[in-house]
């Protein structure tokens, strides 16, 4: 029997509670190490955390009242936890190994599953996808790495939870399931609900930039590429995220941080999201915010100060399909990482809360601290107000400096809000604390609840609100039970004072439960403690709440305190009252809405498809012509029923019988159906300027991902006046009319900004386009080498290296160039290096992910008279790396650094390094004579192999050189061709092919002799196509442009071929034979003959099959651009006053000819000119007035009143519409291979009449790879090709060892001995006759075990199959078939012969001679070959040969920009000696 004394009686009578039922019980849990990651179940009280430190798991089945370790085994190997969004039973653990795990219970129990192939779950992309109606089905990101650095990224998929799984893809870069949001639908063809979008690499490519985005509904069994923008496929795709109803996808295109971004409702139409002209979106500088079912919100960051991490934004709404964005509100405030102060009331349409930056213009200009005000939306963002408490402003602290876990503000507890700010002007610090706050309403009023910062959190629906003192350690927690209007507290542990920090303070995600979690240390250093804290107040009332304790709370209200509606209805709420002395508890169930409609208004329409808000937003006009319904509109004068432009918004549930119906069909004209009529015609506008000439003009074109429709172009004169054009020079301005403008520098790598220097130490850009402009102070006048004094980075785009000069204005012979670093586009500058030349960033290809690494020219011990020196750093030259002393100068080009160095007193050498770190020294092949090396000019090496020109001839106007080949990293260099014409300035005759890889055009110099004994050289063109490995003459055209024979034979190309003036001749680098977006097209000016004659004598040449033949189309010299992909081609005459051009719309089969001024005007054109993509439909001559000698003159002919139809381009039927696939092809292999496999390409058909428009990937698929012939090698060091194209040892030399091979990669297994030929680094081809491996195999140093495991012999039945039966029966056939095919040809067949005859070079048993016409001798000369061939074959498949590895990038296949297709300082860089008898 209980004995209770009368005085405890007594107070337990009086009170209404007893005194265990005053107050919340709380536990404490004490863990070994930070518990870490706590999620919840959600609709549950189990709980998981993580001990990350020890790789355990801990879960609590009562809201943190017990806890239990999880018994994986093996222990202690848990990197993350994963729960499944979307079932509350599911969840993953996944082992840092190849070990696991699932629950498919909550956790009560553990399946483990693995992946194959060493492979781990990645860390970038997240590991998980899930699939929002099938929680069964999910995918799983891997990562499979070959080395350190050297990963993949392959996707898995499960549809039972993992108790299987097979690979999806691999080279995914992110998938989901297009179902991967609850309200997403995929559209009708996916009947089974298993739609999968992967992210993966571009086709031949790792860049970014080509990615493509790939669709599944088969487990990638089969997958197909969809539109994304207007009828096109889209690259360079770099993110993917499922919002509400809605996927959303980014794509980049090189050369920008401008990002396209491409929206999608049902998973196969797409659209591109078109956002206003001022605001574009840019790589990670945009927030895809919560949205709502209606909508998507964007938040676009603006251009905040220079070096600030955060900054402003400005908010966006989508119409209902997420295709047109308008503007919310401006001067967002932004954070680290993409963080914007925004949030959503929980569960309530139309109230959001935003911070946004009071002072932008001060913050913007004169970097002063943001002044940061709160606002709040009723109306989904239409208008907004402060917030207020007690008549004063409030401010309250938001995402970007969130301190507690979940939503900021809200929860699923209808209208109760909590918040940690101030009132006054504006929020003041967080580390200056603020008051926590409390709203009832949904924040339209608020009142302070307790002093000082505070995490918090909302409990049963609202009845219960907890928090806990953030701003330093505490005792005690605070609560309150009547919607925050009276607190109450209570310690935290009844028995002890010890204090401490709350880390995260929770409950269950939608706030129904009566029970919290609390994540706290106590004590410092060594003695610091961690502990979990359960919280619980079911015991404070006994009660539940019934019908009477709740009221009727209405979401929104009017200005006029009544109901007001959104989307069509108003939104209630039964919510319990505030000072009912009750729970609710309905643990689990989420307060449901009830919605009443109201009659439409005017908010509740949106415009309709193909329409847009006029600039007073008050109409919605079509944005191009409309569509007549079926049957209507026979006659121009009809009229039809149509859109009013208008749309109810998807959703929307407003009463249909109200007044206001704006999508009422309208009657509308069916000329508003009607094209407006196309001139047919071209046009042209003609604009004078008082000057001389041009001294400079660049293009700032936008790229595939850029918004606008301007083609940007900038042009300075000889008087320093700079004119700027946004229509292709239709108009022009005059910018910075106040500034003496030197010079005119646009930005390597991003095409936007363009920089331009004067005398002063100011500098001006514009990073827009010319939208805008800014300037900077320099450190420095410019430096006076001749060298770029202004450096761009990769991939920063406002890291600059500028080089000054410095002590140059006196007689003290110390001038010298200093090198300045600023990591803000010019705002601060830092001095990173003294008495330099030139500094460098390095490219990415070359340095990976070493994003500081800068190359120096620099003076030795800082004299002004010292020997340069090559050094580095990757910390701004806080710690200094020396390569090399006395050197001649360096270059970078592609992945490759070279770098000449003083050998002798008047010799050079070169060395080579693929990574930025190390050197090589380059060996130079023994056939290759020179006394002295002086000069060298590195070419376009774009093919992972150095092609450098070495000064042979030094005289003065008698100058050539020899052009020598690497290997892959640089080092081992063959002799690919002589005598290359070069001239004075160290300009070659050398030009790659743009568009097509490995064709190349020289201009070789054809009377040595004569040369050596004073007299002119004769040029002659030769061509390459597979990359410098054999060269042959133009072939000539069989007859001139007039149908006439040549006064030579063109059937002896050695003695009459055709001929082209090259690069030393041109006027501006910047001009091509080719464009990289016309494949196979080049024009040139030349001759048929022996030799190259003058140019004024030269006739216009053009070839449609990448140099294979030839047309004449011009009697004369003109010069020609492209346009529109090659659709269009522009000539003019060259150097002569005249008023017309010709074009050509069918690739130069036909020529028209255009006046662009009346016959008594002329012009003298210099130049012509389009976008260097050669994708618009407009050109610039550029020129002088024949009858004025004092106006220069430019004139734009636009071409796009030919046609208004958009070629149609069906990916997967790519030969139905406007389009044909061409092949390139190798003119001594009649497969259709080059470089080991058929490359088709999408071309334009030359009798369609419409145009290409957006950027085409020219590339469609590699048809087949190939086997390896004759053309796929090349010769290797020391070996050069003999008369029968076959590779011979140089007399007097010693082949390279390959066992150098071996260090070079560390991981190889062997190696074979050399045979005189190596693989062009760019072929793939597979199997035939590969060349390299006809030789003995040995083991590379090191790995005999792994070589020896690898090439265990065969069992002895496998032995006399191998050995004795197959070759026997192969070898009978083999005997009949060449006894019944052979021509009678004795004597051995030539390496690379390819006549029709079978009996050619790739058949292995024709190797040797054939002795007599007996089917005995061809199987003696067959059974040794076929042995060797099957042994060979056999061992191939389990061994590793060492193969050179087999490149692809970005540039192949016609993704290379080329060289000499932009002014780029890394194109045909110069090395040269630094004397009167050397290049400089």
């Amino acid at each position: 029997m209980l004995l209770i004394p009368s005085a405890i009686l007594l107070l337990l009578l009086l009170s209404p509670y007893t005194l265990a039922k005053d107050q919340p019980k709380i536990k404490r849990q004490e863990f070994d190490t930070p518990p870490t990651n706590l999620i919840y179940f959600s609709a549950s009280d189990t709980i998981l955390v993580q001990e990350r430190q020890l790789g355990i798991v801990w879960r609590s089945p009562d809201a943190g009242g017990t806890w239990e370790q999880l018994d994986l085994n093996p222990a202690g190997r848990v990197s993350e936890v994963w729960l499944h969004p979307y079932d509350n039973q599911i969840a993953y653990i996944l082992g840092t190994e190849d070990i696991h795990w699932v629950t498919l219970d909550q956790g009560k129990s553990w399946n483990k599953f693995s992946l194959d192939d060493n492979a781990y779950p990645s860390l970038n992309p997240p590991p998980l996808s899930f699939h929002a109606g099938d929680s069964q089905k999910t995918l799983l990101h891997a990562q499979k790495c070959r080395s350190f650095g050297d990963c993949e990224i392959l996707t898995y998929y499960t549809t039972n939870a993992f108790k299987d799984k097979d690979i999806l893809r691999d080279d995914t870069r992110q998938c989901q399931f297009a179902h991967s949001t609850p309200r997403f639908q995929t559209s009708a063809d996916d009947k089974d609900d298993r739609r999968i979008l992967c992210i993966v690499k571009g086709k031949y490519s790792d860049y970014l930039e080509e990615n493509r985005l790939l669709v599944s509904d088969d487990y990638f069994k089969t997958e197909h590429e969809p539109e994304l923008d207007g009828g096109r496929t889209v690259q360079g795709i770099i993110s993917m995220a499922g919002v509400k109803g809605y996927i959303v996808t980014a794509a980049k295109a090189e050369n920008t941080d401008e990002l396209a971004l491409y929206v999608t409702d049902d998973a196969k139409t797409w659209d591109h999201a078109e956002f206003p002209e001022e605001h574009k979106i840019k790589q990670e500088a945009y927030t895809i915010l919560e949205s709502t079912n209606y909508s998507i919100q964007v938040d676009v960051m603006t251009d905040s100060p220079k070096g600030f991490a955060g900054g402003m934004g400005v908010l966006f709404t989508s119409n209902s399909n997420g295709t047109y964005f308008t503007e919310n509100i401006r001067n967002t405030n932004r954070g680290f990482r993409g963080f914007v102060d925004f949030e959503k009331v929980q569960d309530i349409q139309g109230i959001v809360i935003v911070n946004i930056v009071d002072n932008p213009e001060a913050f913007q200009q004169s970097r002063e601290s943001k002044k940061r005000v709160s606002r709040i939306s009723f109306d989904d963002g239409r208008t907004w107000e402060p917030l207020t408490a007690e008549g004063k402003d409030l401010h309250l602290h938001s995402v970007t400096e969130m301190t507690n876990s979940g939503r900021v503000f809200s929860s699923a507890a209808p209208g109760l809000v909590m918040g940690v700010g101030n009132t006054g002007d504006s929020l003041s610090s967080r580390s200056t604390g603020g008051d926590l706050y409390v709203s009832d309403d949904a924040g339209l009023t608020w009142t302070k609840a307790l002093s000082g910062a505070h995490k918090y959190e909302f409990g049963d629906q609202g009845a219960v609100l907890l928090a806990v003192y953030d701003e330093e350690p505490t005792d005690e927690i605070f609560y309150s039970i009547n919607h925050g209007k009276d607190w109450s507290r209570q310690k935290i542990d009844n028995e002890s004072d010890e204090k401490i920090k709350a880390q995260l303070l929770t409950t269950t995600p939608d706030s129904t439960s009566l029970q919290f979690v609390m994540i706290g240390t106590s004590g410092q250093g060594r003695n610091l403690k961690f502990y979990v804290y359960s919280i619980d107040f079911t015991s404070v009332h006994e009660r539940k709440c019934e019908k009477a304790d709740f009221e009727d709370w209405w979401a929104r209200l009017d200005k006029d305190g009544k109901p007001d509606c959104l989307m069509g209805h108003t939104q209630k709420y039964r919510r319990r009252k505030a000072d009912a002395d009750c729970f609710v508890e309905e643990e689990f169930k989420d307060p449901v809405p009830e919605q009443e409609n109201c009659n439409c208004s005017e908010e509740d329409f949106e415009c309709d498809y193909n329409f847009v808000r006029s600039p007073d937003r008050k109409e919605c006009i079509p944005i191009g012509r409309l569509s007549a319904p079926e049957g209507q509109c026979k006659n121009t004068d009809d009229k039809y029923e149509g859109s009013s432009g208008w749309r109810l918004i998807a959703g929307n549930t407003c009463n249909r019988d109200s007044r206001v119906n704006k999508d009422d069909k309208i009657e509308r004209h069916c000329t508003d159906t009607v094209k407006i009529p196309l001139s047919g015609k071209i046009a042209h506008e003609i604009h004078t300027f008082k000057a001389n000439n041009f001294r400079e003009y660049y293009y700032l074109e936008r790229t595939e991902t850029s918004q606008g429709t301007d083609e940007t172009v900038v042009a300075r004169t000889d008087k320093g006046e700079v004119y700027l054009s946004h229509d292709h020079g239709k108009t022009w301005i005059r910018i910075l009319e106040n500034e003496d403008i030197l010079a005119i520098v646009p930005h390597q790598y991003f095409n936007d900004a363009i920089y331009f220097l004067t005398a002063s130490k100011t500098v001006h850009y514009t990073i827009n386009r010319g939208e805008t402009f800014g300037s900077f102070p320099v450190p420095g006048p410019p430096s006076q080498d001749p060298i770029p004094v202004l450096q761009f980075h990769p991939n920063n785009k406002d890291w600059l290296i500028w080089t000054s000069s410095e002590e140059c204005g006196g007689s003290g012979g110390n001038c010298h160039s200093d090198a300045h670093l600023s990591k803000d586009r010019g705002d601060d500058w830092r001095r990173i290096l003294r008495y330099v030349r030139r500094c460098e960033f390095i490219k990415k290809e070359i340095r990976k992910n070493d994003e500081q690494l800068v190359y120096c020219e620099h003076r030795k011990d800082e004299k002004p008279n010292g020997e340069w020196e090559l050094v580095s750093s990757n910390n701004w030259f806080d710690q200094t790396q020396k390569h090399f002393d006395d050197i001649i100068a360096f270059a970078t080009m592609s992945e490759f650094i070279i770098v000449a160095v003083k050998d002798t007193e008047d010799s050079l050498k070169v060395d080579a390094s693929v990574d930025g770190k190390t050197f090589a020294d380059a060996k130079f092949p023994k056939n290759f004579k020179v006394d002295h090396q002086r000069a060298y000019t590195v070419l376009d090496s774009s093919t992972h192999s150095v092609f450098l020109n070495v000064l042979v001839e030094t005289r003065p106007d008698f100058e050539y050189g020899t052009i020598i080949k690497s290997n892959s990293n640089g080092t081992s260099y063959v002799l690919s061709i002589s005598a290359v014409n070069r001239n004075t300035a160290g300009y070659v005759d050398f030009e790659k092919m743009l568009g097509l890889e490995g064709v190349a055009m020289v201009n070789v110099v054809g009377n040595l002799k004569d040369v050596d004994n004073g007299r002119r050289k004769k040029l002659k063109t030769m061509i390459t196509h597979n990359d410098g490995g054999e060269w042959a003459p133009l072939r000539a055209p069989d007859t001139d442009v007039d149908g006439k024979k040549y006064g030579c034979n063109v059937k002896e190309p050695e003695e009459c071929s055709l001929h082209l003036h090259g690069f030393t001749e041109r006027k501006d680098p910047r001009n091509a034979y080719s464009s990289p977006s016309a494949i196979g097209l080049m024009m040139g000016v030349g001759n048929v003959g022996d030799f190259l004659t003058e140019k004024v004598d030269a006739n216009t040449f053009i070839t449609r099959d990448g140099g294979l033949t030839w047309n004449e189309v011009m009697t004369g010299n003109y010069m020609w651009d492209y346009g529109d992909q090659g659709s269009i081609i522009v000539i003019v005459e060259d150097g002569v006053a005249t008023n017309r051009i010709f074009y050509s719309t069918d690739e130069g089969m036909n020529w028209t000819p255009y006046e662009f001024m009346e016959r008594s005007n002329k012009m003298i054109v210099e130049s012509i000119t389009s976008m260097p993509s050669d994708n618009s439909r407009n050109f610039l001559l550029w020129g002088k007035d024949s009858g004025s000698t004092s106006e220069i003159v430019t004139i734009n002919l636009d071409f796009t009143g030919l046609t208004d139809a958009k070629c149609i381009l069906n990916e997967e039927h790519p030969e139905d519409d406007d389009y044909y696939l061409w092949s390139p092809k190798h003119p001594l292999q009649d497969n259709g291979c080059l470089f080991g496999h058929v490359a088709q390409y999408h071309r334009k058909r030359t009798d369609k009449h419409c145009y290409n428009g957006k950027a085409i990937d020219h590339l469609h698929a590699k048809e087949k790879i190939c086997e390896c012939t004759r053309q796929d090698f090349e010769c290797d060091f020391n070996f050069e090709m003999a008369s029968d194209r076959s590779c011979q040892l140089v007399p007097d030399t010693q082949p390279i060892d390959h066992e150098l091979f071996c260090k070079e990669d560390p991981n190889r297994e062997s190696y074979f001995e050399t045979t005189g030929y190596r693989r062009v680094p760019i072929t793939d081809c597979q199997g035939g006759r590969e060349l390299e491996f006809t030789t003995t195999e040995h083991p590379c140093p090191g790995h005999e075990a792994e070589y020896e495991k690898k090439h265990k012999g065969l069992s002895g039945f496998w032995l006399f199959v191998v050995a004795v039966l197959l070759p026997a029966t192969i070898a009978t056939g083999v005997g009949y078939w060449v006894y019944r095919n052979w021509d009678g040809s004795f004597g051995r067949i030539r390496l690379g012969e390819t006549a029709g005859s079978a009996f050619d070079a790739d058949r292995p048993w024709i190797q040797y001679p054939v002795a007599a016409v007996s089917a005995v001798v061809a199987v003696v000369v067959a059974v040794p070959l076929l042995m060797m061939s099957l042994w060979r074959s056999l061992s191939g498949l389990v061994s590793n040969r060492g193969a050179s590895r087999r490149f692809t990038t970005r540039q192949s296949f016609a993704r290379g920009r080329g060289d000499y297709a932009v002014v780029d300082p890394d194109e045909d860089e110069l090395l040269g000696g630094d004397d009167d008898a050397e290049e400089a």
